[in-house]
Formats: C-alpha cells, sequence, structure tokens
C-alpha cells in the first residue's frame, strides 16, 4: 500500500509542478513578491497532497525564533522535502541552491524571477564571494537567505560534513543566524522511490546572535542542529 501511494503521490507532485509553471506563467511577468506568494502557495498544495495521498504530516517548532525582516537560516538536509516545506515558513525567502537548476526550461526561469541564490559549487572560492554579493543584495531587501550548510542531502544517522558557505555568509552579512533541524530523511529518503508516512518534524532553535568569531559560530551551529537533529530522529523512530 505504501508502494501504490508514493506512486499516486510522485506522479501528483510532478503534475502540480508542471502546472505551477505553465498555468502560473503570469507570475513570471508580476511584480517578484506576488510571484513569491504563488510559489508559496505551490509548496502548501505540495504539502496538502504529501498529507492527504501519502500520510505524511508536517509540524513545525520553535517558529518564534524566526526574527521579523532580513536573517541567515541554515539548517539540516536531508531530503527533497525541505527544500519546498520551508517556504511558506517563511516571509520573502532567498534560497542558496546549485547553478544546475537554473539550466531547466521554465523552472530556471522562476529560480530568476524569485532572485533565488545559484552557486557553482565547482568554482571554489569564487562560488563563495558569488554566494555573498548574491546574498548581501537578498539581505538589503529584507529577505532571509536559506542555506543547507552541507550542501547536498545526507541520511539521518550520516555524519555530517558542513562547508563553509554558511559561516562565509554569517561573518558577511551581520545578520542573526535561525539554525534548524529535521527528521524528513525518514519519510522521504533521498534517493528513494517510497514516502513513508509519519509526521516530519522541523525545528527552528534559538537565533545565533550576529557578531561572534567564525570559528566559534561555526561550531554553535554544527552543534545545535546535530543534537537536535539527533533527538527528533530517536523521538520518531520511537513514536513509529
Amino acid at each position: 500500500m505504501i508502494f501504490v501511494r508514493s506512486a499516486v503521490f510522485n506522479v501528483v507532485f510532478y503534475i502540480n509542478l508542471a502546472l505551477f509553471m505553465l498555468l502560473g506563467f503570469m507570475f513570471y511577468f508580476t511584480p517578484r513578491k506576488w510571484s513569491i506568494r504563488a510559489l508559496q502557495l505551490w509548496a502548501r498544495s505540495s504539502l496538502f497532497w504529501l498529507r492527504v495521498i501519502a500520510g505524511i504530516h508536517m509540524e513545525v517548532r520553535g517558529k518564534q525564533h524566526i526574527p521579523q525582516g532580513a536573517c541567515l537560516v541554515a539548517g539540516k538536509h536531508q531530503s527533497f522535502w525541505e527544500t519546498f516545506a520551508i517556504l511558506p515558513l517563511l516571509d520573502d525567502p532567498a534560497m542558496v541552491l546549485k547553478k544546475e537548476l537554473t539550466y531547466i526550461p521554465f523552472f530556471g526561469w522562476f529560480i530568476h524571477k524569485f532572485r533565488m541564490i545559484p552557486v557553482e559549487r565547482s568554482a571554489g572560492t569564487q562560488a563563495l564571494r558569488t554566494l555573498v554579493g548574491v546574498a548581501e543584495r537578498a539581505i538589503a531587501m529584507g529577505r532571509q537567505v536559506v542555506i543547507m550548510p552541507e550542501g547536498t542531502r545526507r541520511a539521518p544517522g550520516d555524519p555530517p560534513e558542513y562547508k563553509p558557505g554558511a559561516a562565509a555568509l554569517y561573518g558577511k552579512l551581520g545578520v542573526a543566524c535561525v539554525p534548524f533541524a529535521l527528521n524528513s530523511g525518514l519519510y522521504w529518503p533521498r534517493r528513494q522511490f517510497l514516502r513513508k508516512p509519519g509526521t516530519i518534524v522541523i525545528s527552528f532553535l534559538e537565533v545565533i546572535p550576529p557578531g561572534l568569531h567564525r570559528k566559534e559560530f561555526q561550531s554553535r551551529l554544527e552543534t545545535a542542529i546535530e543534537v537536535e537533529t539527533a533527538r527528533l530522529v530517536a523521538e520518531a523512530r520511537t513514536r513509529d
């Protein structure tokens, strides 16, 4: 039954995405903030279908930690789920994502419209400079810059591997950072077809204030995310 529900959801998910890009193409020509609201509506509809078809619910904890206006949001990356589920939780998110996505017709065009932050990871230090420059413009607009510090999805229980991007942004942007943890990999595993019923929890943690030394920030960020992620994974395994 899980196989059937997963198959149905996957089909509906991509049809929903295609309809958004085709029928919602007018949002390419509207003010950017209108387009962001349309994107958030698509994300909510995807979460709705995920709940109705696959039986995967969402629980948000610690949303009070997200400040008004510009900030850095950095968290765990276990599945594709968080790349869209976090969108409705923020006012005006600017997601850091791989540049290859911008080459996809329609999809890539909307990435530019939303003014997301594409990064060519193979470019090394140049990629970091580009990342910081675009992120500074997003912060100046009062947006929330969202980055997954590990850069790629890692399964629950895998050892962490934090890249320098989040610390570089923190050091240059001069804003507070909101860490987040989650357990999405238990229910939407990376590179797997099945969507397993249960409750994905995303937990926003205590704000890390601006102005810390880079090494101290990196340590606080990684410790906060990894400790809470381990707790959420253990809690889910006990519950389910």
